[in-house]
Parts: C-alpha cells; structure tokens; sequence
C-alpha cells in the first residue's frame, strides 16, 4: 500500500504536465480577451484557477492516497477531460465576476463564449452551476481575494506616480504583460506564491523596461524597499529573473538600447 501511495503521489506532483497547464492559462487569458474583462477580474480568476484549484485537484481526485483527505466526486472530473479544465477555467471567470463586478457575468454569456471556444464539448446553463460546486469545493471555498498580485502592484503604482512624474511614463499594460508570461510559464508561476513581493518586482521590472534609460533617475529599488519592507537583494533577483524570461520570450521589447546594469536602478 505505501508503494501505491508513492506513486500515486508521484503522479499528482506531475500533475498537469507544463504543455497541459500553458494550454489551460492561455486558455484562461485568451477568454479574458474575448470577455475584455477588468483586469481585477481577470487575475482574481487566474489566482483561483491556476494558484488554487490546479494544484489542489490532484489531492481532492485522491491521487495521494491517504494524504488525499475528503475526495471530490463528480462526472466533470471522472475523466477529466481538456473541455472539462477548459470549464473550470471559465468558471473561475464567473466567480471573479461576482466578486469583483456590480453586475456579475451571467452564465448566459459564458456559455456563449464557451460554445465557441470550447472544442469537442457543449456546456449547459446548468454544467455551469454543477461546475462552480465542484470548483468550490476542490478549493474548499478558499476565493478570498487579498493576495493577489494584481491588486498589490496597482497600490504600488499609485502611490509611485504620486510621488514621482516618472511614475506616469510606467505603463501598467507593461506590467499585466508581465504577469500573464509568468503565469504561463510552470517555473515563473511559482512566484505568485509570493504576491507582494513579486508585485514590488514587477513594478521594478516594468520601470525596466518601459522607462526610457535617459529618465532613470528616481532611486526605484530604495524606494520600493521603503514602500514594502522587503530586502533590496531579494527584489533584485526576482527582478533579473522577470527580466531575463520575459525578454528572452520576447513578450516585451525592451526600450532602449544597451546592456541592462541593475546599478542603475539604484
């Protein structure tokens, strides 16, 4: 029995593999799009599909045997089929709505979407209220909002442009783009486990990128340390890390010419 439990353990941390996970996160923003939906909303849906409800589903299929606790039955995931993640995904969407939005999403326009996006598989109005059960309790109805990463970099931008002018040639579009790389990346994602201090390295990053060299003058790693208490040091590798994936996938193009020399962000 304990060797059926290593493996089955051995199988979930496997679990999705990195080509399954970018097809269902690009998935994801792809609907974003199509929905052009607030980015609170957008985020707070990646938060709790890919940070919450990916990792936790291995555990609540019982893939790790004792350890799995209370296992979640449902036909939406015996078998778990693409069209069924790609359901999740768009219910995650619907849950950000409600919570984010005065007038949240209605299922109606999910499912349109949904028919079109979807391959193989047509939802139901009601597919979608049995999905959002299972969601929910696959995350056990953890949807609180305040960590997410969003939320944290778009205070940090504010107060940034408050206190500077420099602040307002950083652009936020820059720093969703960044965003939606890491989380498209298995490896990257993982700094979302850190939200506040990713955000702080995010917004460095983007000041990076965006700000014309000519202008880097405002001290962006003293004061991001003041404005968040994190080290210096470890802001600084997050932010070589963001910078060196996200130019070498050439999502944004750096303005400016040049070698990059983090002294300058001093």
């Amino acid at each position: 029995m304990e060797v059926e439990d290593d493996d089955n353990t051995a199988a979930a941390s496997a679990w999705p593999s990195s080509s399954r996970r970018s097809h269902l996160i690009q998935f994801l923003l792809h609907a974003s799009m199509r929905l052009d939906l607030r980015p609170i909303v957008k985020y707070a849906a990646l938060t709790f599909f890919a940070g919450r409800f990916l990792p936790a589903l291995p555990r609540k299929m019982g893939f790790c045997g004792a350890r799995s606790g209370r296992v979640v039955r449902s036909w939406l995931l015996e078998p778990l089929r693409d069209s069924n993640l790609e359901l999740f995904a768009l219910v995650a969407v619907w849950i950000a709505s409600k919570i984010h939005n005065q007038k949240p999403m209605s299922v109606k326009s999910l499912k349109a979407l949904g028919d079109r996006i979807i391959a193989d598989q047509h939802f139901m109005c009601r597919d979608f209220a049995s999905a959002e059960l299972v969601f929910l309790e696959v995350v056990e109805h953890n949807i609180g909002f305040s960590s997410i990463c969003f939320i944290y970099l778009e205070e940090l931008l504010m107060h940034f442009r408050e206190i500077s002018k420099i602040g307002e040639l950083l652009d936020l579009d820059v720093c969703m783009e960044i965003l939606d790389i890491l989380y498209e990346t298995e490896d990257t994602s993982l700094l979302f486990n850190s939200p506040c201090s990713l955000a702080a390295s995010t917004l460095v990053a983007a000041y990076a990128i965006s700000v014309p060299k000519q202008t880097w003058e405002f001290p962006i790693l003293p004061w991001v340390r003041f404005a968040t208490s994190y080290d210096e040091e470890e802001i600084m590798k997050i932010v070589l890390t963001i910078l060196l994936h996200v130019l070498k996938l050439d999502g944004i193009e750096e303005k400016g010419k040049g070698r990059f020399d983090a002294r300058c962000l001093s």
